[in-house]
């Protein structure tokens, strides 16, 4: 029997009627559905310490459970000492069955262990049907071992969907279960 993720099920059943039946589509194809998550993490500090990035990679390799690459930078800046082609961040880009996995984890377990939560700030959508938060902190995740952590990092998390506005884009990841703070 092949393995099919909690969210992608649900998806299926309950999330493309009720988006069918809210914004009056003709066509199973117009729903919107998500394409990719994006998890990016900015390490600025990794100029002075080169360990930061490989730390970086591996931390978000156990968040993600998939192998992180280093972003280098594009262009000199004399004034951070920063060279072109320096690694200064990691990222991962989740499809499939990881992405929906990462998302359920996301929902059910990181997001409520935020100290002094009241919800995610609907503030970032970007006019196309994408949405983006940020993480103050990477010890959220039970993958990470609190003990072996020597510095507490954010992240920004993307969520790209085939949207056509932020009103189905906001209606999709609520359908899922994202923790929006305020209705629209």
């Amino acid at each position: 029997m092949e393995y099919i993720p909690r969210l992608h099920k649900k998806y299926k059943e309950e999330i493309i009627p009720a988006l069918m039946e809210e914004f009056h589509y003709k066509s199973v194809m117009q729903v919107p559905r998500l394409v990719k998550i994006s998890l990016n993490q900015g390490l600025g500090d990794a100029i002075a310490d080169k360990k930061l990035i490989d730390v970086g990679i591996e931390e978000m390799t156990l968040i993600a459970g998939q192998k992180a690459i280093a972003t280098k930078s594009k262009r000199d800046i004399s004034n951070f000492k920063l060279r072109r082609n320096m690694p200064v961040g990691v990222k991962v880009t989740l499809r499939g069955w990881r992405m929906y996995e990462f998302l359920d984890r996301l929902i059910s377990i990181a997001i409520p262990r935020i100290r002094d939560f009241h919800g995610i700030s609907d503030k970032g959508f970007d006019g196309r049907g994408n949405f983006t938060f940020g993480i103050s902190e990477q010890i959220i995740f039970p993958e990470i071992n609190i003990d072996k952590v020597n510095k507490i990092m954010g992240m920004d998390i993307t969520f790209v969907t085939t949207a056509k506005t932020d009103a189905e884009a906001y209606a999709l990841l609520k359908s899922f279960g994202f923790p929006f703070k305020n209705e629209k």
